[in-house]
């Protein structure tokens, strides 16, 4: 064990300063300061509010992280941090964070995928990946259905939330419902006294020409709120419990049929979930059921390491350190839009060879970093916002 790398993980790209200490495939520390108490007074993550908790907590969190695991900075093999995708402002912060730590220590960058290491994260528990991984990741940002034969270097897309991701549509709900944000958990809580068959909620894009792995959960929420609008203009009582568990189910429903047939279609005879809504109780219990039945394993982390955390980017960190993937160069910045399709980033290269840790002068005194052997790779563009957080405000 001791010679299996040890990571520490920065996540910041939405609500939470999670911050993970990892060694090689066993979970050392995991720290979280979250700001989800400040967001609910406004039924979403407000952007601007997420990046000064990140500021306010990064300090206290690391040290936090590290004495829980017991470990010196000194000792860590690498500091990985999410670059994408996520809240920009948010992402600056963690990203800022990391590339001062790596520095001042003269330890390797990691930028890794938001969405690569929420598939990694399911190692500190079950052992490593199979390869290739089929994941269906569910959060309030996202829900995709993946294929990774590799997870630091090859994740390919088979299908994504066409509009509202699965846990957007929970937050929305409980809007609609008043019960508060995050949705989620008290929809699920309530779900369990409710009847899943007393209302007939649509399933989207489940037709026979519908896309086979695509996901839609826009309508639904919008047939929840015109059914109960429609009990209070009659004067009616809405049964929250029967609402909670009929919509609750038409998520899951579509979620897991989906992710089986992925499953059979591609020859892959295990399935991982990740990702917030992943804690959901329901979604476990149907996931289970249907992949049983199917002769397929199900591989879902404990509710703690499905939601946004440093553990899971420490994870995919030390698997990166472990393939001796190359680390990304100082100038690495945040990607709001970063494609699951990459989930490394190197960042964009240029200098004279120099590795992070390493830093010289030009004969003009502008600091230069190193040239990690990615010639030709394109530039990402860093200019533009992607919004993306657990409930839009302005929707």
């Amino acid at each position: 064990m001791a010679d299996e790398p040890l990571v520490l993980g920065i996540e910041t790209s939405c609500d939470e300063t999670g911050v993970g200490i990892v060694r090689g495939t066993t979970l050392l520390a995991d720290a979280v300061a979250s700001s989800v108490d400040t967001h609910a007074r406004f039924g979403g993550v407000v952007p601007e509010i997420a990046s000064r908790a990140h500021l306010e907590a990064m300090v206290p969190t690391i040290e936090r992280a590290l004495k829980e695991a017991g470990v010196a900075a000194r000792d860590l093999d690498g500091i990985a941090v999410t670059a994408g995708p996520g809240l920009a402002g948010a992402l600056l912060v963690g990203v800022s964070a990391a590339k001062a730590y790596a520095y001042v220590l003269g330890k390797p960058l990691y930028g890794v995928n938001h969405l690569a290491s929420h598939i990694c994260v399911d190692q500190l528990e079950h052992g490593p990946l199979p390869e290739p991984t089929m994941a269906l990741l569910v959060s309030g940002g996202h829900s995709s259905l993946l294929l990774a034969p590799d997870i630091t270097s090859d994740v390919r897309p088979l299908g994504a939330t066409i509009d509202d991701a699965a846990g957007e549509a929970f937050d929305k709900v409980a809007r609609v419902l008043n019960l508060g944000f995050p949705g989620g958990p008290v929809i699920d809580r309530l779900a369990r006294e409710g009847d899943p068959a007393a209302i007939a909620f649509p399933r989207g894009l489940t037709g026979s020409r519908d896309a086979a792995y695509d996901f839609s959960f826009s309508g639904l929420k919008t047939s929840v709120a015109r059914w109960i609008e429609a009990k209070r203009a009659a004067g009616e009582e809405v049964p929250v419990r029967d609402v909670a568990a009929s919509f609750q189910e038409a998520v899951v429903d579509v979620l897991t049929r989906k992710a089986v047939r992925a499953c059979k279609d591609e020859g892959v005879d295990h399935l991982m979930i990740g990702g917030g809504v992943a804690a959901n109780s329901r979604l476990r219990a149907l996931a289970e059921e249907r992949c049983e039945r199917a002769g397929i394993r199900l591989r879902v982390p404990r509710p703690g390491l499905c939601t946004d955390n440093g553990a899971m980017v420490a994870a995919l960190g030390a698997e990166m350190v472990a393939r001796n993937r190359t680390a990304s160069d100082w100038d690495l910045s945040a990607d709001s839009s970063l494609p699951v399709t990459e989930p490394h980033v190197p960042g964009i290269t240029r200098g004279s060879g120099m590795t992070p840790g390493h830093v010289h002068a030009d004969g003009e005194g502008h600091s230069q970093v190193g040239d990690h052997g990615h010639e030709g790779r394109p530039e990402h563009d860093h200019d533009h916002v992607h919004e993306i957080s657990k409930g839009n405000l302005y929707s």
